[in-house]
């Protein structure tokens, strides 16, 4: 079957894109205003795109939920700064709260019952239940379109101690993080417990095997 995405309008290509590019990672982003007052908010359009300089992308906009978006967008293009966390399957619930579309003066944070950590480097704090939060400030806003496509600049990570295998060589227990991905629909998420090991093929090997 053929999706024609020059003719489809936004709604039907928002469907295709995230019925298909899964699993997706989650950000859970905090941001707060000129006033202190804090956001939280999930986002699926997300990913590391680059480690020198290390740069996590984060699209907001998109087909539906642009009221709950833009309190989000609006802080980030005030302050330059927010935290990125990670979701673990014991906070899929509070998540799934701070994901309503409540009004702006109203901390999702809260809602869901959720405390936070301080952040060492930017002044929105962590969400403490997540076992992975960045520190980011703002490298890049590229409008498009219907979103816009924040860069942030990682400043500092935070890992869970239990879940550092080695700190001096920078090792983490990626399993025991627990965290979940998006899937499909208004609600279908994904563990990371099902795993299948691939070993990079060394080109010497590859070469060998070509020959036998």
């Amino acid at each position: 079957m053929l999706f024609d995405f020059t003719t489809l309008p936004t709604k039907d290509r928002y469907k295709l894109i995230t019925a298909t590019v899964v699993p997706r990672p989650i950000a859970w982003v905090v941001t707060q205003d000129a006033a202190g007052v804090l956001n939280a908010a999930p986002f699926s359009f997300f990913n590391a795109v680059s480690s020198d300089p290390p740069i996590l992308a984060l699209s907001i906009g998109g087909a539906t939920g642009a009221e709950l978006n833009k309190d989000t967008l609006a802080n980030i293009q005030a302050t330059g700064q927010f935290t990125l966390c990670l979701v673990p399957e014991d906070a899929l619930d509070a998540m799934n709260v701070t994901a309503i579309n409540l009004p702006p003066e109203v901390d999702e944070l809260a809602e869901a019952g959720l405390d936070t950590l301080p952040s060492s480097k930017v002044a929105p704090p962590r969400i403490a239940r997540s076992p992975v939060a960045f520190e980011c400030e703002t490298h890049q806003l590229i409008p498009l379109g219907g979103n816009t496509l924040v860069l942030g600049r990682i400043l500092a990570l935070h890992v869970r101690d239990d879940c550092v295998l080695d700190a001096a060589r920078h090792h983490v227990d990626t399993p025991r993080l627990g965290l979940v991905g998006r899937m499909h629909g208004g609600g279908w998420y994904l563990r990371t417990t099902d795993r299948v090991e691939v070993p990079r093929i060394p080109l010497p090997d590859w070469l060998a095997r070509k020959q036998l």
